[in-house]
């Protein structure tokens, strides 16, 4: 069975630190786009992240950069989410597609070949 887990959510003060990560079952990392993306209460899905499998570019959304790092080794995908902030507060989610990168409407992947099921990250102020 094709899956993605995603694992290391949690409530965190605000300046803290958490690790998410994504494990894949049923296929590899090797020929997809990777990343993650997150939906706040109230708000769309954005992208956060990714890997592109074109060149191995590394996006992050502004909001994000040099905060947070994104890894992915033996086939499990990281997010490394440092110095934390309220507004990181959302479910997020790892995904494998075809492409990913920067369109007009912001950090997306295309073609999506599966979701993980999302992980619950909640910071305190």
């Amino acid at each position: 069975e094709v899956q993605l887990t995603e694992s290391g959510g949690g409530l965190v003060q605000a300046g803290g630190s958490l690790r998410l990560s994504c494990a894949a079952s049923g296929f590899t990392f090797d020929d997809y786009a990777i990343g993650w993306f997150r939906q706040a209460p109230g708000k769309e899905r954005e992208g956060v992240s990714c890997i592109s499998t074109s060149d191995g570019s590394i996006y992050y959304v502004d909001s994000v950069k040099g905060r947070f790092t994104i890894s992915n080794a033996k086939n499990t995908l990281y997010l490394q989410m440092n110095n934390l902030k309220p507004e990181d507060t959302a479910v997020y989610y790892c995904a494998a597609a075809q492409w990913c990168g920067w369109t007009p409407k912001g950090l997306l992947g295309k073609g999506v070949y599966v979701w993980g099921q999302g992980t619950h990250v909640t910071i305190s102020s």
